[in-house]
């Protein structure tokens, strides 16, 4: 197995586990990640995000397949099942990630899954009639950018 395909299991595995300090060890310092409620997060950031999530799951679990990486780029497909803190309802959030990579490490993380779905399962009602117009997106992206800075003004973290 290619070095950067067994980090992309490595990731995950720990993911599976709720282990934060795992996956925040597999980005390189210059990280970056994007996906459709996260976006534009530097190391700080993401490191965070990951620990934040972990942390915060309940009823989690998670599967991860099709892993794939060479030298310089990898992808995986994952779904995670959970319940959203938010509304205490439950969301299976199927997930395509593309990696690049440097010095062994994830340097760049985006994740895509579909909004729509996603904002319907976890909002209801408000999800499935807005989930779909970017105001909602832009509206759900600043509520989990607000909630990621104050996870990481409470454990002393800082940076973007």
């Amino acid at each position: 197995m290619h070095p950067n395909a067994q980090l992309i299991h490595t990731l995950y595995s720990a993911f599976q586990k709720r282990d934060g300090d795992t996956m925040a060890s597999c980005y390189h310092p210059d990280a970056e990640f994007t996906d459709e409620a996260f976006v534009g997060l530097r190391h700080a950031g993401v490191t965070s995000m990951w620990r934040m999530l972990t942390e915060r799951a309940k009823d989690f679990s998670l599967e991860f397949r099709d892993v794939q990486a060479d030298d310089r780029t990898g992808r995986a497909h994952w779904e995670a099942r959970y319940t959203f803190a938010s509304t205490g309802r439950k969301v299976l959030n199927i997930i395509d990630a593309e990696f690049e990579f440097r010095d062994g490490k994830i340097l760049r993380h985006r994740d895509r899954f579909n909004f729509h779905r996603w904002s319907r399962q976890a909002l209801g009602t408000p999800g499935l009639l807005l989930g779909w117009t970017p105001f909602f997106q832009k509206k759900v992206q600043a509520t989990a950018r607000a909630g990621l800075d104050k996870w990481m003004r409470e454990h002393g973290v800082s940076g973007p």
